[in-house]
């Protein structure tokens, strides 16, 4: 299955490192074995939106492809439109489903304007310490929809993931400092001539002040000077502050990516 969906082309990077991508044929099996509650590591991308009666028939295929309780406490799909269509979800919705709608925003390095807040220092993570506290943003950072003691866990492999790909070249992990504080941080990773980024995050204390969107900018140079780059992508949450934010940093919209996904299948 060849993927047009330049979001989910850029999400592809992740699991092509550590992980496992299946083809067969109309739909792709995704898994991150070594985080297993990772919803968008353990997935099933199709090669189109839902249709009549795909409400039974993915879950089965999820259960047999991915897993299920008591390994695998979720579903996840995706269909690779760069449209807005969204198919047959209502039965999906109807049992609980959540819909993941979300805009992909590129840039070149010609499309990039500079924002820096006085007081703050953007650099590379170096230390333990530094990631202990990306980690900590990021659980800060989350939707109130997943409890804090899932998403630690769930942070911390992915934490072990951006390490290895750091250290193997792939590309960098970013934070805004104050003083010794970490208050804002993302990723950017390179895999041919597009970046992307990964969960642009600014603590809870420290937001409108600039933050988010000079780290992104500082990642942007430094995937085009170290990574030879073309094109960056981030995706976001349509029509949300994040949207907005990017696109005044020079972020135009490219295409929308759309998915579903449960939390806990076995409470239909």
């Amino acid at each position: 299955m060849k993927v047009h969906s330049l979001g989910y082309r850029t999400d592809l990077i992740f699991p092509a490192f550590d992980g496992e991508i299946i083809d067969r044929g109309d739909y792709l099996v995704i898994k991150t074995p070594s985080n297993p509650s990772f919803y968008w590591g353990n997935f099933l991308l199709f090669e189109n939106p839902p249709q009549d009666e795909d409400n039974l028939r993915w879950p089965e295929l999820f259960a047999r492809e991915v897993g299920q309780p008591p390994h695998i406490l979720h579903e996840a799909y995706g269909w690779d439109t760069i449209q807005n269509k969204s198919g047959i979800i209502q039965p999906f919705l109807d049992r609980g489903y959540q819909v993941e709608h979300s805009v992909v925003l590129t840039a070149m390095r010609e499309d990039l304007k500079l924002k820096s807040p006085p007081g703050f220092t953007f650099r590379q993570l170096r230390s333990e310490d530094d990631w202990m506290q990306s980690i900590e943003n990021q659980v800060l950072c989350r939707e109130p929809v997943f409890s804090e003691d899932g998403y630690r866990v769930f942070r911390q492999e992915q934490a072990k993931r951006y390490r290895k790909m750091v250290s193997g070249g792939r590309g960098a992990w970013f934070g805004a400092f104050s003083g010794n504080q970490l208050v804002g941080d993302l990723g950017i990773f390179c895999s041919g001539e597009l970046g992307r980024y990964q969960s642009v995050g600014t603590h809870p204390d420290f937001r409108r002040r600039g933050i988010a969107g000079t780290l992104v900018h500082k990642a942007a140079l430094y995937a085009f000077d170290h990574h030879n780059i073309e094109t960056l992508v981030i995706v976001a949450e349509a029509d949300s502050p994040a949207q907005r934010l990017y696109q005044s940093i020079g972020y135009k919209f490219a295409e929308y990516q759309m998915g579903i996904w449960k939390a806990d299948p076995e409470n239909d």
